[in-house]
């Protein structure tokens, strides 16, 4: 699932698709509302990654040492 952290990379990075003035957008140039776009897609992207991740460790570890306190 992290590799949808590459889109924004790649969707930003290649510039020549959207250097361009059209379409517009309220009145903004493709080329400034598209990169502007790709910020709550981006927050999207890593919130999935981040719902999508295995479980820490740490919880885990905790547990064994409550068990191994008790008597």
């Amino acid at each position: 699932m992290w590799v949808l952290l590459l889109l924004p990379f790649v969707g930003l990075l290649w510039v020549p698709f959207y250097n361009s003035l059209e379409p517009t957008l309220f009145g903004f140039p493709f080329f400034y509302w598209y990169q502007l776009a790709w910020v709550p897609i981006t927050s999207v992207l890593i919130w999935l990654a981040y719902r999508n991740r295995t479980p820490d460790e740490a919880p885990q570890i905790s547990q064994k040492l409550e068990r191994s306190k008790a008597p």
